[in-house]
């Protein structure tokens, strides 16, 4: 089985998401429950233009005896890459999969990331059917995935973090960007913004690390910090909560600048290529996660497709890094790359 082959197969099962040949949201605009972007789709449009204006800065004059390494150290695991699967669902809601129940779907994504030697996001919904599938998959894997949980009230995000704990997870997850995700509300479970008494509350309540997740601003990402997450993850939700939204990796810099190391930053939205997770490393990012294209693979080819997406991400990341002069992670410094409209 090829990556094309996945890709085709994936586009056979979708009735919703046409599984372009770059997943880039123009084909799926406004398809809000669905694959794409709300509105006029820009909020996930942004993220890949963006990136595709950062060139990278070939220098391949260093000595290579070592070779790339693209290890990380997550979680106090070490991943094999800095990529890891966004919490995406919604099988037949959001790609009209219906032949796909939403347990095969987490299957595939987690098995298939630790395959590759890497970890997945497990997401939730109104039913508690989809955290409690994460649930169940992160107790096979052996506590490699990351339990995301909506913004509910306290009291039930309490409870899922249990369940989290007890599973064994290396981490735990809220995507307070949820907190204007049309699909709830239709399916009448709203959720709320966090304020920071909430998210202290909660960050307070367990000793896993723990991941706020969809935030753009400097704001927010100190208040993070200093509540003590372990990590942020800067996405706007794939595009999917409001049209107007800045690409997320054009805020990276300035959230690094402002919390130094004192979280991990993890970044999601238009991330399609090893060469954009370079960029997102060279801007200042921990690690990405990747939504989408990984549901693609998972839908097209299950776990194995999965995997072979991840490692098919994996490989263009060593490529540039060997074009460039980077052995480690560590050498992927901001003068590696140039934004194209600065010259």
């Amino acid at each position: 089985m090829t990556y094309e082959e996945i890709l085709d197969n994936a586009r056979k099962r979708s009735t919703k998401c046409r599984v372009c040949p770059v997943c880039n949201g123009v084909a799926c605009k406004g398809m809000v429950p669905g694959p794409g972007g709300k509105g006029d789709g820009k909020s996930f449009t942004n993220c890949l233009e963006y990136l595709h204006n950062i060139d990278i800065m070939m220098d391949p004059v260093f000595d290579n005896a070592a070779g790339q390494d693209s290890s990380i150290e997550l979680f106090g695991q070490k991943l094999s890459m800095p990529v890891l699967g966004a919490p995406c669902g919604g099988a037949g809601m959001n790609f009209g999969c219906e032949d796909m129940t939403e347990y095969q779907l987490t299957e595939a994504q987690v098995l298939g990331a630790m395959q590759a030697g890497t970890i997945g996001f497990t997401p939730d919904a109104p039913q508690d059917e989809m955290y409690l599938n994460g649930i169940e998959m992160t107790k096979r894997a052996g506590g490699l995935a990351v339990p995301t949980i909506k913004p509910w009230k306290n009291e039930r995000i309490l409870h899922h973090i249990r369940l989290a704990e007890d599973a064994g997870a290396v981490a735990v997850c809220c995507d307070v960007d949820s907190a204007g995700l049309i699909n709830l509300k239709l399916l009448g479970k709203p959720v709320d913004p966090k304020s920071a008494d909430d998210l202290g509350e909660l960050i307070a309540a367990t000793k896993l690390p723990f991941i706020v997740k969809g935030l753009v601003t400097v704001r927010a990402a100190k208040i993070a910090a200093d509540l003590g997450a372990y990590g942020i993850v800067i996405s706007t939700h794939g595009g999917r909560i409001i049209p107007d939204a800045p690409a997320t990796a054009s805020v990276i810099g300035e959230i690094r600048a402002a919390v130094g190391d004192r979280v991990k930053i993890f970044v999601d939205g238009g991330i399609r290529t090893g060469g954009d997770v370079y960029k997102c490393l060279a801007l200042g990012a921990d690690a990405v996660l990747i939504g989408r294209p990984v549901c693609h693979a998972a839908i097209g080819g299950g776990a194995e497709g999965v995997a072979m997406y991840f490692e098919k991400i994996k490989g263009e990341l060593h490529d540039n890094m060997l074009i460039t002069g980077c052995n480690t992670l560590k050498d992927i410094t901001p003068d590696k790359i140039r934004n194209r409209n600065s010259y």
